[in-house]
């Protein structure tokens, strides 16, 4: 499945579509945080308040609350600011097909910073989407502008390049 998703013609075209609709809803999300005037705050002081605990009562992420406590809460309108405009740009970057790959990866950091947070809701769904974008690489972004972005970028800078195997 993986050489499919990386190679073929077929899954160029389905990761394309899982590309654009993943894409739309980050964007949307983005979108309406950036507009709407977003604050963190409430969401930071409920996982803290409440963090996900397993089946024997313990803290399921023991590090996650003090790292919320501790550095996103004093500096929340950092944070907030950093959710709302990276929700936008990882929606931008996966429906124009530009850093696909690098797009998808921020995405899925942010899902995985949510669950840790106690959210469930579309954050499966998403992790699952953006971890076969990532899988696909390059061959998920061709129909779009990485078509020519990436290329572009191996040229000017030479670590980005791929490795031929003999």
């Amino acid at each position: 499945m993986v050489k499919w998703l990386r190679n073929s013609t077929s899954g160029m075209w389905v990761m394309t579509i899982v590309r654009l609709y993943l894409g739309y809803q980050w964007l949307m999300d983005g979108f309406e945080k950036v507009s709407g005037g977003f604050s963190a705050k409430g969401f930071v002081a409920n996982a803290i308040a409440h963090p996900v605990v397993g089946p024997t009562g313990s803290q399921s992420f023991p590090g996650y609350t003090p790292f919320l406590k501790s550095f996103v809460m004093p500096n929340i309108n950092l944070f907030s600011f950093v959710v709302s405009w990276g929700e936008l740009l990882v929606g931008l970057g996966l429906l124009l097909g530009t850093l696909t790959t690098a797009a998808a990866f921020f995405g899925v950091v942010m899902n995985f910073c949510y669950l840790m947070a106690g959210t469930v809701s579309v954050n499966p769904t998403y992790v699952l989407l953006g971890f076969l974008i990532m899988i696909a690489g390059f061959n998920a972004g061709k129909i779009g502008l990485d078509r020519w972005v990436v290329p572009f970028l191996r040229e000017k800078m030479p670590w980005l390049k791929r490795s031929v195997e003999k």
